[in-house]
């Protein structure tokens, strides 16, 4: 049987396990990526001092483990991730639709081109491309892709793009 899941509004006392699922998500899942050079106490300090003050940010919990998270700061989801091994079972479908509420007419965000794993996972959630570009600090391809609640057709992608 699996572990129900939480999701919950982040606070800062989650920073440092917030540091530890972006770490070992970037670290696992993306390996096109340069190595890490920021420790986990540089990171934890980013999520506190940067991420939490600066966005609408929810951590999902099983057995009161955080084992993903998720920051929107405005439309824009600037990031989904979850430990590896919590991947594939419904977790990150369970951040998106809570980050939905907050955000139910569109979001945006940005993915790296390379990671065919999440582009297919944001795929699957309606979200289309609407952008490309290689402006991140890795300066690899990425892409920006949109969703909107309005059923597809007409111009509801450009409303999307002139974020």
């Amino acid at each position: 049987m699996r572990t129900p899941i939480t999701i919950r509004p982040a606070t800062t006392d989650d920073a440092a396990a917030i540091a530890a699922v972006h770490q070992r998500s970037r670290a696992g899942t993306m390996p096109y990526l340069p190595p890490q050079r920021r420790g986990h106490d540089e990171v934890t300090r980013w999520v506190r001092e940067v991420v939490l003050p600066g966005s609408r940010v929810l951590v999902a919990e099983a057995d009161g483990t955080v084992v993903g998270y998720a920051a929107l700061d405005g439309t824009l989801l600037d990031a989904l991730y979850l430990l590896p091994e919590q991947r594939r079972r419904g977790i990150g479908s369970l951040l998106l639709a809570a980050v939905r509420e907050y955000s139910p007419e569109r979001l945006t965000l940005h993915v790296f081109e390379a990671n065919v794993e999440a582009r297919a996972f944001y795929a699957n959630h309606g979200f289309v491309e609407i952008g490309r570009d290689d402006d991140n600090m890795e300066r690899l391809p990425a892409l920006t892709l949109g969703w909107t609640s309005r059923p597809a057709g007409g111009d509801d992608h450009v409303a999307v793009a002139g974020q």
